[in-house]
């Protein structure tokens, strides 16, 4: 077994060597090279509580070949190189804490190929969702993972192993990505599957590479899965009197198979974040919002099947709407969530943390949540993708307080234990990033040794994305 990766700790590369690391990526890139202030900001995190830490040199990448020379020149220099692509991470993925390449991938942004008879299609890493789905739009197919924001890029979305919304009814990243290519830390180009329906050849290096936060290497492109656009859709909201009832109804429509394709709860503090910010009216009470897709009387009978559960278990209330302006208005509202939040409590710093808990266990975890928040005198809405058992909880503090600071840290510590000692994760789908490198140990333990060994094995040199999922430090 290697050693653990606390006992494999990084130096920064001397002054030296970065100087004629810059030096030697200018020659060859030229103008898509930059040392600006700004623009080394903005390729570090500014959407959540971690520090930012910029990297030294921005390189603006424009395809497989020319990411493979980049890690050349930062194998040679030992210099740490960092994956970007829109930067919409929550984990701090993007960060550079021992300086190093950005790696800009969003010019990376072809679609190269739809394939409908075999309902997938193979992009470049900075392809965004929303650009995917746009071309996809006179196919009758989408591409169905729903992170919460167009401009996440497919490569991304890969590298960290997103889901969202509509993961009760597609799947995640992991089950919607059938290869990848990538170029590994020794500038090796790999694709890691063919196109075929399935395969039992060799290791699967495409599972392994998903999830692997640009830690084992950098993805450049990506062919995943496509699906059919539903005949119908219907949204609903429900809202119930307490998230107890919810969370019941939720597990309950899950057991009796209705088609629901998202799933997701809101409470109350959230609902009145969202209606100030989208101008809605609902009323301010624990709510799920809701989607069936199918056939048009498919979705009717779903629809009125669920309606049924839900007031049979304390509903208080129940509307659906088929109509798509109404249906783009209300799930664009759950999913402005943070910004709505943010904007009702100006001034003040969200740290937006994730668990997730078998569907059984879900409205046990999130009772416990509600105490803890309510013990540690926190404001801290809840929202969730409740459907496979997945929410969140958005501690706020005043970012000059470090005694709040540490308060809500704790609370984080504890949510993630919570979730553990419930057999679920310490993170259903934001990473570990630099966040819940603690968290990873304490849910995985000895397999941390393994993931340690595989890393050791393709990155001796520890360039890529270093301190993430494992601190080298």
């Amino acid at each position: 077994m290697a050693p653990q990766p606390d006992d494999q700790p990084m130096s920064a590369p001397d002054s030296q060597d970065r100087h004629e690391a810059i030096s030697r990526l200018v020659k060859r890139f030229g103008d898509r090279v930059t040392t600006n202030d700004g623009i080394r900001n903005q390729h570090s995190n500014s959407l959540t509580w971690h520090a930012a830490e910029p990297p030294d040199v921005v390189v603006f990448a424009q395809d497989t070949g020319e990411v493979a020379e980049v890690v050349a020149i930062a194998a040679k220099y030992r210099m740490p190189i960092i994956p970007f692509g829109a930067g919409t991470s929550l984990e701090g993925h993007v960060n550079a804490p021992w300086g190093g390449i950005s790696l800009d991938l969003s010019g990376m942004d072809a679609i190269l190929c739809v394939n409908p008879g075999d309902l997938d299609c193979t992009v470049e890493a900075g392809v965004t969702r929303g650009a995917l789905n746009s071309h996809l739009r006179d196919t009758g197919l989408f591409f169905s993972v729903d992170p919460g924001t167009q401009e996440a890029t497919i490569g991304g979305m890969a590298a960290t192993r997103a889901s969202g919304t509509t993961a009760v009814r597609y799947g995640t990243m992991r089950d919607n990505v059938i290869s990848l290519q990538a170029v590994m830390a020794d500038g090796t180009v790999i694709d890691t599957a063919s196109r075929a329906g399935k395969s039992a050849a060799g290791y699967d290096l495409t599972r392994l590479l998903v999830g692997s936060e640009g830690t084992l290497g950098i993805i450049t492109q990506a062919t995943v899965r496509l699906h059919g656009r539903p005949e119908a859709v219907i949204a609903a909201v429900a809202g119930f009197q307490s998230l107890d009832q919810a969370c019941q109804v939720t597990m309950q429509a899950i057991a009796m198979g209705l088609g629901l394709a998202r799933i997701e709860l809101l409470d109350p503090l959230t609902l009145r974040a969202v209606n100030a910010h989208a101008g809605l009216s609902l009323p301010e009470i624990p709510t799920l919002f809701l989607e069936f897709h199918g056939t048009g009387n498919a979705v009717l009978e779903q629809s009125a099947a669920f309606e049924e559960l839900a007031r049979s278990e304390g509903a208080v209330s129940f509307e659906s709407a088929g109509d798509e302006q109404d249906r783009r208005r209300l799930w664009k509202a759950r999913h402005d969530g943070l910004w709505a939040i943010r904007e009702a409590w100006p001034g003040r710093t969200v740290l937006v943390t994730d668990v997730c808990v078998p569907v059984s266990r879900l409205a046990e975890c999130i009772a416990e949540t509600q105490a803890d928040i309510a013990a540690a005198g926190l404001t801290a809405p809840i929202v969730g993708h409740v459907g496979d058992g997945n929410f969140h909880a958005l501690p706020l503090h005043d970012p000059a307080n470090e005694a709040e600071r540490q308060k809500i840290l704790a609370f984080s510590d504890r949510l993630a234990e919570r979730a553990i000692r419930m057999e679920g994760t310490c993170t259903g789908e934001h990473g570990v990033g630099q966040g819940k490198i603690g968290s990873l140990r304490k849910e995985m333990g000895a397999a941390v040794d393994v993931m340690a060994s595989i890393k050791s094995a393709l990155d001796p040199l520890g360039i890529l994305n270093p301190e993430k999922i494992f601190r080298l430090s």
